[in-house]
């Protein structure tokens, strides 16, 4: 089977310079979804029809498995598969129809399509809706499908079916071959219909087969931030139900915002308002407490995250490791029962077992042109408002007092400090202000 997949529209509605197709959707452009379900169905050619937005959207999600087809001008749907057609040359697979825009349709439902089309029909995804408003209906004679009709161009009759065309389709690749350089443009848009294709293949007697998918979100576009922000939702709920099926607790399975892959392990519970983006790992018995932010992380079993933590890629936790309230975690390894409860930034760190981070800790990972790396041994204390000067080790079970600058390594099983000398001076008076002087405006 090919794919082909529409994604040449401007999307004037998203008043926005990024090329519609490539507003994100739980992290991921719009369109990055739809060649994902075209991988998963496992399609021999995957073809996308780019136009506006051009070589933007081409560079950032260009694979080696795509294809590439320039609309330009815009002139229709039937136009936009006729520019795909050469990158299917040579192929008797049918080909699939898909919408750059359209990101949450499910595989399941792409496969009842393709399998009611079989070998030699046309196969159409229709759905029905109590508002079909804006949606091309389907028109039936006998129950059969004998043409589509586009609202614009629709009677009074026709705008009452319900039975909508989604756009999603499935053809024999030589019919297409066939049918498309004969399209014609006489409608109210000026435009070349892929639906007229339906009229053709009913004149060749070739059946033409429909299938539902099993929610109609699965077929919703996007043409606005606000319908953008609403499948944003819609994608949040569906995937909260399925970690809740897992076993994971959610504490409010509307307010979770996942951004990637999410891996769980049992016992796993996530408060209110957290992030997740990225690939994360959550090991057995985590908790993830509200307000926190985590991307591209492992959290080992047993451990507890926040409130209000942030875990930057490259951090990977042991097993119950506590990480705290407004602690930030970047590019570093932490051991088995280490904790960092308060206010702490742990950057291109690796920790050892058993390690106590104090509050207001800093690795101070940067000079202003490359990065270094800090190493805290097993067993170390690390005093609060501390400040580790990398490149830098703290040996086994060393201790640094409160208020430590360490820029030379600080050797194990003893207590390394770094503080100006205390000093109380007898008689000091505080300043007073001058009763004469004026007052400022």
């Amino acid at each position: 089977m090919n794919v082909v997949i529409l994604a040449a529209g401007k999307g004037k509605r998203m008043h926005s310079d990024l090329p519609k197709v490539l507003h994100p959707l739980a992290g991921k452009a719009l369109l990055a979804h739809v060649i994902e379900t075209s991988r998963q169905l496992g399609a021999a050619r995957i073809c996308v029809v780019y136009g506006h937005g051009g070589e933007q959207v081409r560079e950032t999600l260009d694979a080696p498995d795509l294809g590439w087809a320039r609309q330009e001008p815009q002139l229709g749907t039937g136009h936009a598969v006729l520019q795909a057609m050469p990158a299917l040359a040579g192929t008797t697979a049918s080909t699939l129809v898909l919408y750059g825009d359209v990101p949450l349709t499910r595989v399941a439902s792409l496969q009842r399509l393709i399998a009611a089309a079989g070998d030699g029909a046309l196969g159409l995804l229709t759905a029905h809706l109590n508002n079909p408003h804006g949606y091309g209906r389907i028109v039936r004679v006998d129950g059969k499908v004998v043409r589509i009709v586009e609202e614009k161009d629709a009677d009074d009759a026709e705008r009452a079916i319900t039975e909508i065309n989604t756009g999603i389709l499935v053809a024999p690749t030589a019919a297409l071959a066939r049918w498309l350089p004969t399209l014609g443009n006489r409608n109210a848009q000026g435009e070349y219909y892929l639906t007229d294709i339906v009229a053709m293949a009913v004149s060749e007697g070739m059946p033409v087969a429909t299938a539902h998918p099993e929610a109609s979100w699965e077929t919703e576009g996007v043409n606005s931030k606000l319908q953008l922000a609403q499948l944003e939702r819609v994608y949040q709920q569906n995937l909260a139900v399925r970690l809740m099926e897992q076993g994971v607790t959610l504490a409010d399975p509307s307010r979770i915002d996942v951004r990637g892959e999410l891996i769980c392990g049992r016992d796993v519970s996530i408060d209110v308002n957290c992030v997740f983006e990225g690939r994360v790992v959550l090991g057995d018995g985590v908790r993830i407490k509200a307000n926190c932010v985590l991307e591209d992380a492992v959290v080992g079993a047993g451990s507890v995250i926040g409130p209000f933590a942030r875990l930057r890629p490259g951090t990977e936790l042991g097993r119950d490791v506590h990480v705290g309230n407004f602690v930030e975690v970047k590019n570093s390894s932490v051991a088995d029962h280490s904790k960092a409860n308060h206010l702490a930034y742990i950057g291109d760190a690796t920790i050892g077992s058993r390690v106590n981070v104090g509050a207001g800790t800093i690795t101070c990972n940067y000079d202003g042109a490359n990065k270094f790396r800090t190493v805290i041994e097993d067993d170390a204390f690390i005093g609060s408002d501390t400040q580790l000067v990398a490149p830098v080790t703290v040996g086994r079970g060393a201790t640094l007092g409160a208020g430590t600058t360490l820029t030379r390594n600080a050797p194990p099983d003893q207590l390394t400090i770094s503080r100006a000398q205390q000093v109380s001076i007898p008689g000091w008076k505080r300043p007073t202000k001058n009763a004469n002087a004026k007052k400022k405006d």
